[in-house]
């Protein structure tokens, strides 16, 4: 359901964003009200979340529908859109190959953040393989234009991102790539922590880092 085809229909991509935000309250990487999910239709209008709702117990007729400008097209009359909704456009305005975009708060990568610390890209190979840097944004207010200003330096080159002190934001072709990408950034990060409590953090040996950039540089490229 969270691979959908380009064609999908409202309302198969309606039941995608429940299940996303099912599979995310459930993991833990959103909890309470916290977080936002969209997808960019077919038409180009954007299904997002709606503010104030947990996303483990969100319904179809939640969901709202804005266009590219953030204008209202159609939601329920006790929904309002997300004060966050300016960052999912700002995405969808860089790039146009991302279909999806899911804004969490996952526990382990948002303490890095808080702590100071940069995401460990050099501690698994399966970062340095799939997904590549994480960089982490300037602090913006929650809630306000900000946020997509301070993300708008990394879209064109990166796939996740962490907020400073604000969770994650992370997008690709439909949800089930971004939801991937939220789960590696938070499973790195839970690794990384650990490993520190062990009082030990190896790193993947500079040869063998070359060869996984290498290897993602080609599969990119086709």
């Amino acid at each position: 359901m969270l691979n959908f085809p380009f064609s999908a229909g409202e309302s198969d991509l309606r039941l995608a964003i429940v299940e996303c935000g099912r599979i995310a309250y459930e993991r833990h990487l959103m909890t309470s009200n916290d977080g936002n999910i969209s997808i960019r239709m077919d038409d180009g209008l954007i299904l997002i979340t709606p503010s104030g709702l947990s996303k483990g117990r969100l319904s179809t007729d939640d969901l709202i529908v804005v266009d590219i400008e953030g204008n209202l097209i159609s939601a329920r009359a006790d929904r309002k859109p997300s004060s966050e909704t300016p960052m999912h456009l700002e995405v969808y305005k860089s790039r146009e190959d991302v279909h999806a975009v899911v804004h969490a708060h996952p526990l382990f990568a948002t303490t890095l953040t808080v702590a100071g610390l940069e995401f460990p890209i050099d501690v698994l190979p399966e970062v340095l393989l799939t997904l590549g840097e994480v960089p982490i944004t300037d602090y913006a207010t929650p809630a306000s234009h900000e946020d997509a200003v301070v993300i708008r330096p990394f879209l064109k080159e990166y796939n996740a991102l962490l907020l400073r002190q604000h969770g994650s934001l992370t997008y690709g072709k439909n949800l089930d790539e971004a939801l991937i990408h939220l789960e590696r950034i938070e499973h790195v990060s839970e690794v990384y922590w650990r490993a520190k409590m062990l009082g030990t953090v190896k790193r993947v040996p500079l040869e063998a880092q070359e060869k996984l950039i290498a290897m993602r540089d080609q599969f990119l490229k086709g």
